[in-house]
């Protein structure tokens, strides 16, 4: 039994876009710490629409929700450390927000890989 999936090559062209645009949400977290992921964010809003009706559209919501998110923590954390009691567990919740959309990141290039769409 085949149990390959067969589409267009704008799909399979969608599809590049979007591991490119992890590999930029990645280098992101990795070399800026999240500082820099609203350039691929920018393109996953403007590409999404493109991807509508497909499981890659899932993907570029879960990379959307993961940079709002991780935003959130970060600033929570920012938050917690104007007080110099709070500076450890304002690092402590950095420090998961990271692990966090490393796991997500991670996630997401198994997924893409293997044609499954991300859960909503």
């Amino acid at each position: 039994m085949d149990h390959q999936i067969y589409y267009d090559v704008d799909t399979e062209a969608q599809k590049n876009m979007l591991w490119w645009l992890y590999v930029g949400h990645a280098a992101s977290v990795f070399f800026s710490l999240g500082l820099l992921s609203f350039i691929p964010l920018i393109i996953n809003y403007v590409k999404r629409g493109r991807t509508e009706d497909s499981f890659l559209y899932s993907h570029h919501a879960w990379q959307i929700r993961s940079f709002w998110w991780y935003l959130v923590w970060v600033g929570i954390g920012g938050l917690v450390a104007l007080s110099i009691i709070g500076i450890p567990l304002s690092m402590l919740i950095w420090g998961v927000a990271w692990l966090w959309k490393a796991y997500r990141l991670i996630r997401g290039f198994i997924d893409l890989t293997d044609n499954q769409a991300m859960p909503t």
